[in-house]
């Protein structure tokens, strides 16, 4: 059995790397699109363009308009001093967002009353809409955080030096019983990021293209495994021998396992060493984590070539798979904002439990104790879409 088994290796190996085409598909579309997906599928905001129309011209409003200057995420191209200048700006998308401060700025700080500072954002794009309005929040409520304490150090101190001049009026504390009281109670929130502290989307992304490569590499080749011995009329040849179904599912299924193995080794370390991706698990973990999933895909691939008639046929079926698996699967958008029918229809998605591993396993740096039953469902979908295909094959020329 053995023997024969590493006979059809040996041939598949000499038909894989004997055609151009065929070498090409196993080394140059995996590094292309990750590089390719890797610059383009970001969506960090930096050096965005903005405008600033300070209308409060105060030390204040200088103030806070140096520290968006000073932050990377934003790069000041434009000083409107009119709303038909604004207006010009946002219709002809020379600026993603207006950072308006409007007047009595600096007068409303010193009296402690709400300071009106205004954000038009170009909503085109709603997520670079919302990301822009985000960052330019998180700049204003920084400034406002170091204005309240700035305040009320002032009072404090204004506090104390009245005292110090003359006795605390009315039975008031003493002066160091008014310093120590004085200090408003101040709660500034100090957040910590788990897992990816920068919050770059590429740290989140990239892991989920390895995925798909993975998946649409060993796909193709192996929808194209059986449908290419009927083409070039070899079929008849195995129909002769005595190989079993088992042992030709065997002897198609393994190269291309290796060879997903390879691409799975090559895409990971072109992903550390190009984009820098941290890699926080166990490599051989997530190798045998790559094994579960390759049996789902070469599975599927083996059968999809056991009902097509023609390798053009393959590929053009095959994105009947790929491309459903690909939306269902959580890469770019979350599953828990999709409907619930939607929601239950993933849980048929291999690609969606590959996914989660792979990703947990980057940045997460998770163990079996965790994926667990993200390997048992590859598990059961891999034997479950094998057994299928090995009941689907038959020696003949149907």
């Amino acid at each position: 059995m053995w023997e024969r088994i590493r006979c059809i290796i040996r041939k598949e190996f000499i038909e894989l790397f004997r055609d151009p085409r065929m070498r090409g598909t196993v080394l140059i579309p995996p590094l292309l699109q990750l590089l390719i997906f890797g610059y383009t599928v970001n969506l960090d905001i930096e050096n965005s363009k903005i405008a600033i129309m300070d209308q409060d011209r105060s030390p204040a409003s200088r103030e806070l308009v140096s520290r968006f200057a000073g932050s990377p995420r934003f790069d000041i191209v434009a000083a409107p001093g009119s709303e038909t200048q604004v207006q010009d700006l946002l219709d002809h998308s020379k600026v993603v967002a207006v950072i308006r401060i409007l007047p009595n700025f600096e007068r409303s700080i010193l009296r402690g009353e709400p300071a009106p500072v205004q954000i038009l954002v170009d909503g085109t794009n709603s997520n670079t809409g919302s990301l822009v309005s985000g960052y330019a929040g998180v700049v204003i409520s920084q400034f406002s955080q170091e204005a309240a304490a700035s305040q009320r150090n002032a009072k404090m101190f204004a506090k104390m030096g009245l005292y110090q001049n003359g006795p605390a009026p009315n039975g008031a504390p003493s002066t160091t019983a008014a310093a120590a009281g004085a200090p408003q109670p101040n709660l500034v929130s100090q957040p910590r990021v788990w897992f990816n502290p920068e919050l770059k989307s590429r740290n989140y992304f990239i892991p989920g293209v390895v995925v798909n490569i993975i998946m649409i590499v060993t796909f193709s080749l192996t929808a194209q495994a059986m449908v290419r011995e009927k083409e070039i009329g070899t079929m008849e040849q195995l129909m002769v021998t005595p190989i079993r179904p088992v042992e030709l599912i065997l002897g198609k299924t393994l190269p291309f396992a290796l060879v997903g193995i390879f691409d799975m080794v090559l895409v990971i370390a072109a992903a550390r060493l190009i984009f820098r991706v941290p890699l926080r698990g166990n490599l051989l973990l997530l190798l045998l984590c790559s094994v579960l999933f390759l049996f789902t895909t070469l599975g599927a691939g083996l059968f999809l070539s056991t009902v097509s008639k023609t390798q053009q046929q393959a590929m053009m079926s095959s994105f009947l798979f790929t491309s459903p698996a690909f939306l269902l699967s959580g890469f770019m958008f979350p599953i828990r904002n999709m409907p619930a029918p939607i929601r239950v229809l993933t849980l048929l998605d291999p690609l969606r439990y590959f996914m989660d591993i792979v990703r947990g396993l980057f940045l997460k740096g998770a163990g079996v104790a965790v994926l667990w039953p993200q390997m048992l469902a590859l598990f059961i979908y891999g034997a479950a879409v094998m057994s299928l295909s090995v009941s689907r094959m038959h020696k003949s020329l149907d």
